[in-house]
């Protein structure tokens, strides 16, 4: 019984490109989809120190909704560094002043907090309406 672990390098790894449309899809379930297919969990040949995920076009993400009342209770925070200096903003009007921020921000906190979470979130593209500029990519569509 010879069994050995398979472990993934760099060089071998490719990046197929998803398209997922979230109108209508809760913030945090959709997040967690995004964040499986950016770390690579997806795959059969995952290696949790490479980067060997996929990456994510999502789109119309001003359609994308929360639940129970976390729309005037969500909180995020900010802080300059100074005494006093914590800013608070509520999710209506973070969201209202990018969308887009909202879901970048929930799926940040779901990936690695290092060098491969920072690669992980540049293949995270966002756009507000159903158009994107990924053709090349030739990206599959993905229901979540």
């Amino acid at each position: 019984m010879n069994n050995k672990t398979f472990m993934g390098k760099k060089e071998e790894t490719s990046h197929e490109w998803y398209v997922i449309d979230v109108a209508d899809k809760v913030l945090g379930r959709a997040a967690t989809k995004i964040a499986t297919l950016l770390k690579g969990k997806h795959r059969p040949d995952f290696t949790p120190h490479v980067d060997n995920g996929a990456g994510v076009i999502v789109i119309n993400c001003d359609k994308i909704r929360v639940t129970g009342r976390k729309a005037e209770q969500k909180v995020y925070k900010r802080y300059s560094g100074y005494p006093g200096g914590l800013k608070e903003t509520i999710y209506n009007k973070m969201f209202a002043k990018d969308p887009k921020f909202v879901l970048r921000h929930a799926v940040k906190g779901m990936l690695p907090k290092n060098k491969l979470g920072a690669c992980m979130i540049r293949r995270l593209k966002l756009y507000k309406g159903t158009e994107h500029r990924h053709a090349a990519q030739t990206p599959q569509e993905m229901k979540i």
